[in-house]
């Protein structure tokens, strides 16, 4: 089954780089929202989540803070 996955990333976060090489070694397809070059969507995910901190990965419409690959991958099975 596939899922919405999207990652919200920064230029200089080995977290976000650690999240992406996770995911593509799932075979996980996922939509990159780099904040740092797109601020309004920054500002928008801390609206929605009341996060500032990256990388965060919404799962359709489930939300993970950090890398956490055990969270990611039970969103992920469900």
């Amino acid at each position: 089954m596939s899922k919405d996955v999207t990652v919200y990333t920064t230029n200089t976060c080995p977290y976000c780089v650690m999240v992406k090489k996770f995911l593509n070694e799932q075979g996980v397809a996922f939509k990159e929202v780099n904040v740092q070059e797109n601020p309004a969507a920054g500002d928008k995910l801390v609206e929605t989540t009341g996060q500032m901190g990256v990388p965060q990965i919404e799962i359709s419409g489930e939300w993970v803070l950090g890398y956490d690959p055990e969270t990611i991958t039970q969103l992920l099975e469900k």
